[in-house]
């Protein structure tokens, strides 16, 4: 017979097995049902079970139309329209009902399997905004996988076409100005290949640069999709072949532009550390000399923003002529412009032992002088978010200027912590006011890092990989974990913060 001190031994420990079992398999239990806050669901679609990775909506005549570049970890996956399995590419959905979403077509990227990158990235212009294109059409740009930039017919988006390849190797996100055509595209040609140049005691080791190391930005004139003009190449000094300057460890990540009309461009380098932010003349660098010469690489930047180590540059979002009540009896100052950056966590371990990518808010009114005036992230208490698997942090925000939520309501996509919906009204205090975190599906894959006896899984986790707008305030965010994408909408108090009223116009890119 066991004493009554066994007994009391027995049950602490059957008590702490419970309570050590509870915390390994509640949180991960905790996204099988769905988690949310002023935010509803619409309506749903499993995109296949592909891991996607980035989404456009754009309006084609009385549809809307949804293209998600997969990611390119995503294993090959059955197209039920074709009967074929298809490597990730480009998924397209028909969004018009956005309770009825319909999967029209699917455009195979890349490979993964064989070294490539499926198609992560998407974007669209209408032949109607374009100036040298056919008014009837749509039109689609995107990677194919690691090798070249692709230019799609997709005016019948269950029937695209393909118009115009654009080798290259090392793509990452772009930016198409639909009004002008001129496209802003990342990825590595021979004359600026940085293998060719070394320097000894100049260049740091390879091991030490980031995958985007190699890139730069291509710029090409797209007024006709069918008839690509090359206009230049731009990136940091040092990237060039004969650059008298030691080679960044970081290249570019992400572009976004205002247009001629805000004559701004912002480059993001560096997307999960060693952030580095230009804040480019437009003009200038479109204009300017274009030999890819140190100087002629300075000349059109305007401001500079070189972050630590630990904080990446992986979306840049620029929010400008932004009101302040705070300082409205001001004589100036009551107006500013500000850019918030996302960086995205890279090569993540589970439990949260790197860094935390975070939202981080610019003062760039004085653009020579930018200087940061806040800094936002989900707190990992709040969900116990470093115990679910998957990444924790920031990938992006919004990259939709639609007037609905500008400068109002700033959306950020969280991995394993869902969307989050901010108050950014006051750029100093961001608050949030909503999010949605969906729950796992039989199609979310199981995240695991490292290999052999190193190797983890901690779970079957979300991840919300990116958040796009449409005109009708309609929010869409796409799961790199083969979840799906789901298609929301703001409620309760947080709703009344969005501007309803202008639904349907166009979005305005104040100038600086």
């Amino acid at each position: 017979m066991r004493s009554k001190e066994s007994v009391l031994n027995g049950l602490s420990l059957l008590a702490l097995g419970s309570l050590v079992w509870t915390c390994l398999v509640v949180p991960v239990m905790a996204q099988e049902k769905v988690e949310k806050s002023n935010m509803e669901l619409v309506g749903y679609n499993d995109l296949q079970g592909r891991d996607a990775h980035h989404i456009t909506v754009q309006k084609q005549g009385e549809r809307w139309i949804a293209y998600i570049g997969d990611e390119s970890r995503g294993q090959p996956k059955l197209n039920t329209l074709t009967g074929q399995v298809e490597p990730g590419g480009t998924s397209i959905v028909d969004v018009t009902d956005p309770k009825n979403s319909k999967f029209i077509a699917h455009i195979p990227g890349q490979d993964a399997a064989n070294g490539g990158g499926s198609a992560e990235y998407v974007r669209t212009c209408s032949g109607s905004d374009l100036p040298h294109a056919d008014k009837s059409k749509f039109y689609l740009l995107r990677p194919f996988g690691f090798a070249a930039w692709e230019i799609w017919d997709v005016t019948d988006p269950s029937r695209p076409n393909r118009l115009v390849v654009i080798p290259t190797e090392n793509t990452e996100r772009p930016w198409w100005e639909c009004d002008t055509g001129i496209a802003y595209l990342i990825g590595e040609t021979p004359d600026w290949n940085p293998k060719a140049k070394l320097i000894d005691g100049m260049d740091p080791p390879k091991e030490f640069w980031s995958h985007d190391a190699d890139a730069h930005v291509l710029i090409y004139d797209l007024s006709d999709p069918t008839k690509p003009v090359f206009i230049r190449g731009f990136g940091l000094p040092g990237q060039q072949v004969g650059s008298s300057v030691p080679h960044p460890i970081v290249g570019p990540h992400t572009v976004m532009s205002t247009g001629p009309k805000g004559n701004r461009v912002y480059i993001g380098n560096g997307n999960a550390g060693n952030g580095i932010v230009l804040i480019v003349d437009r003009n200038k660098l479109l204009n300017g000399p274009k030999e890819p010469t140190d100087e002629n690489l300075r000349y059109p930047v305007i401001g500079r923003i070189d972050l630590p180590p630990d904080m990446g540059a992986n979306v840049l979002f620029p929010l400008l002529q932004m009101p302040l009540p705070e300082f409205a009896h001001q004589t100036d100052g009551y107006v500013k412009d500000f850019l918030a950056v996302t960086g995205q966590g890279h090569k993540q371990d589970p439990y949260c032992h790197q860094s935390r990518q975070m939202l981080r808010i610019f003062d760039i009114t004085t653009e020579s002088k930018p200087v940061g005036v806040s800094t936002w992230t989900v707190p990992e208490a709040s969900g116990d978010f470093c115990k679910r698997g998957g990444q924790f942090g920031t990938h992006g925000t919004n990259e939709s200027f639609t007037p609905i939520y500008y400068k109002r309501v700033l959306f950020v996509a969280f991995n394993n912590a869902g969307v989050r919906a901010l108050d950014i009204r006051d750029p100093y205090n961001p608050k949030e006011i909503g999010y949605y975190i969906p729950a796992v599906t039989k199609n979310t894959d199981e995240v695991c890092y490292g290999s052999g006896k190193e190797r983890q899984c901690p779970g079957i986790a979300i991840g919300t990989n990116h958040v796009d707008l449409d005109d009708r305030g309609y929010i869409y965010i796409v799961d790199h974990s083969g979840t799906g994408m789901h298609i929301l909408e703001l409620t309760g108090p947080a709703r009344k913060l969005a501007d309803f009223a202008k639904a349907g116009a166009p979005a305005d890119i104040p100038s600086m």
